[in-house]
Order: structure tokens, then C-alpha cells, then sequence
């Protein structure tokens, strides 16, 4: 499918176009259905033994459980690296990459600056370099997130995604594909929270279908009529020690049964996960029965497997 395969890193969702976005969700529908073939299903070979290099900063359940599955589910090799070695501790980000184009197809790199990953494709051009998660962004959860609402939703085009909490880089990702999808996203911060203006602009230059992105600092008003209800944790990792003035500032924003029920009947709750109860979200909407959290989780997997047959073996794609 001309235009729709990836050929170079995934550091930023802006990396894909409108056509390999669409592509990806495409694929990742695909890899899903095939899943239960196990060993017949076609994707099993593609990589062909080549291997993928995991450098973890920050820890992980869902990202590292489902890129190792990933990579083992279409012929790959995982190679992990410790965590004091694998990311500049004891030598250059650059010299690291170096070494690394030499032995592996890949890094799934999960870190604290984007600057790093860039550094790391900058030094190693035959090194694809795949965000895992930065304080920036945190594309492949978009995915996940937007082939979620397409299997509950059906179309996305001129849906309505409310994100309450802070403006990160959960936040920043989906408003990037959101407005790619024709979804319009809402984003209710404190103040002080907000997402980055630069971040709007860009996500707006490539919105389609007359998707929007508005702002606001009252919850009530983002979840208004919305399709969904998404929320994350109140400090990311790195940010604990400011967790007690982040507590009291995000308080007003909890997702709980009364800020649901102003999205109306039907509208989806949904969470990146770790969720820490009681705080961004009450037990009765996360485990309510319009939560799609473990949907969400599962698709992580499937989201991942297309990305890297994207990335790795497009001749593979087929869907």
C-alpha cells in the first residue's frame, strides 16, 4: 500500500503520516484476528531471527511484556541490555548506538529526555529507534488507544475524546493521533498543567476531517457530551517528589461516577495504566463496565507487532 509503511524511527507520533497511521490500525486489526493461528499465523517469520534491543531507563509491565511477545510473535530475538549499561551511564549515547547498529535491527528505547532517542538514530542511522515512552511522548499507547475506540466505536471520525488530568506526554500522543483520526480531543488541566503550546499547533497542522483540540481548566466542560473519558496518574514517574502539591492540585479533577455521568450513558473510561485508585480514578468507574483499561493493555501487543512489521519488515504487511 503506497505511502502507509514506515521506513526510518518512530520517536515522535508525528513521524507517521496520515496514510501509515490509518495503515497501522489497519495491521494491528490484522495481527489480532491472526493471533489465534499461532505458529501458522502469516506475520511469524517475519523478522527471521533478526534481533530487538529493549533499553529501559523507567520501568515497565505492559510496555516491556508486550514488545518482548511482539518480537518473539513475528520471528524476532529479544536482547536486554542492563540498565546501567544500555543508556550512556558508562559510555556516549552515540558510542552506544554504534555498537548496537551493529548487532540489532531495533531499540525500543523507554527514557526520560526525547533528545536521547534522537541522539541514538542521529549516531546510528541504520539503528531503527522506536519511542517507548519519553517525558514527551508515548506514541505506541496512542495506538493502542485509538485501535481500542475504532473496535468499540467503529468510525472515529467526528467522536469526541475527553482527557482529564495533566498535560503530558500521554496527553500530548493523544492528541496528536486524535486529531490525525478526525477525533476531536478535549483536554482539562489545573492550571499550570497544560499541554505545551507548540504541541497544539502541531497536532492542529495535521488535523483532518475538521478535528479540534480545545482546552479548558474545568473538567465538567471537557467531558460534556464526550465518547470517552480518559485519565492518567497525577505524577508521572520522575515527578514524585512533587506528588504532594501535584495531589492537591489535581484533586478537582478525579474521575469518578459524577464526572461520568456528565459525559452521558455510554461514554468509555479509559486509562494508560498504572492507575492509582482513589486518586485519578475511583474504583467504580475503572472497573465500571464501560472501562475499556484491559482493552486498552491487551492492544499494546497487537498496536506494537504492527509497528515493528512496519518498521522491520515491510514487505510483511499485508492486511
Amino acid at each position: 500500500e503506497p505511502g502507509a509503511r514506515l521506513k526510518t524511527s518512530l520517536i515522535s507520533l508525528l513521524d507517521l503520516s496520515h496514510e501509515s497511521l490509518d495503515f497501522a490500525l489497519r495491521l494491528a486489526a490484522a495481527v489480532k484476528r491472526d493471533r489465534p493461528r499461532g505458529r501458522s499465523a502469516p506475520t511469524t517469520r517475519a523478522l527471521d531471527g533478526r534481533h530487538v534491543a529493549l533499553l529501559f531507563d523507567k520501568p515497565s509491565l505492559r510496555t516491556r511484556a508486550t514488545f518482548e511477545i511482539a518480537v518473539h510473535e513475528i520471528g524476532g530475538h529479544v536482547v536486554v541490555p542492563a540498565g546501567d549499561v544500555a543508556l550512556g551511564a558508562r559510555e556516549s549515547l552515540a558510542d552506544v548506538a554504534r555498537n548496537l547498529e551493529r548487532w540489532v535491527a531495533a531499540a525500543v528505547v523507554r527514557t526520560f529526555s526525547q533528545q536521547r532517542l534522537v541522539e541514538l538514530a542521529e549516531a546510528a542511522p541504520r539503528l531503527v529507534v522506536i519511542n517507548a515512552l519519553t517525558d514527551e511522548e508515548h506514541p505506541c499507547q496512542a495506538v493502542a488507544d485509538y485501535l481500542t475506540l475504532g473496535e468499540h466505536w467503529g468510525s472515529l471520525q467526528g467522536r469526541t475524546l475527553a482527557y482529564v488530568g495533566d498535560g503530558n506526554n500521554v496527553a500530548t500522543s493523544l492528541v496528536q493521533a486524535g486529531l490525525m483520526l478526525g477525533v476531536n480531543v478535549r483536554v482539562a488541566t489545573p492550571p499550570g498543567y497544560e499541554l505545551p503550546e507548540p504541541v497544539i499547533a502541531a497536532a492542529s497542522a495535521v488535523a483532518r476531517h475538521g478535528a479540534t483540540v480545545t482546552t479548558t481548566h474545568d473538567p465538567y466542560e471537557a467531558v460534556e457530551r464526550a465518547h470517552a473519558v480518559y485519565t492518567d496518574v497525577w505524577a508521572s514517574m520522575g515527578q514524585e517528589s512533587d506528588a504532594a502539591r501535584r495531589h492537591a492540585d489535581f484533586a478537582p479533577f478525579q474521575v469518578n461516577e459524577a464526572l461520568m455521568a456528565a459525559a452521558g450513558p455510554g461514554a468509555l473510561f479509559m486509562h494508560c495504566l498504572p492507575a492509582h485508585r482513589g486518586d485519578e480514578v475511583t474504583d467504580a468507574v475503572i472497573d465500571g463496565p464501560t472501562s475499556v483499561v484491559f482493552d486498552q493493555a491487551e492492544n499494546r501487543l497487537h498496536t506494537q507487532k504492527a509497528l515493528l512489521l512496519m518498521l522491520l519488515a515491510p514487505e510483511q504487511c499485508a492486511c
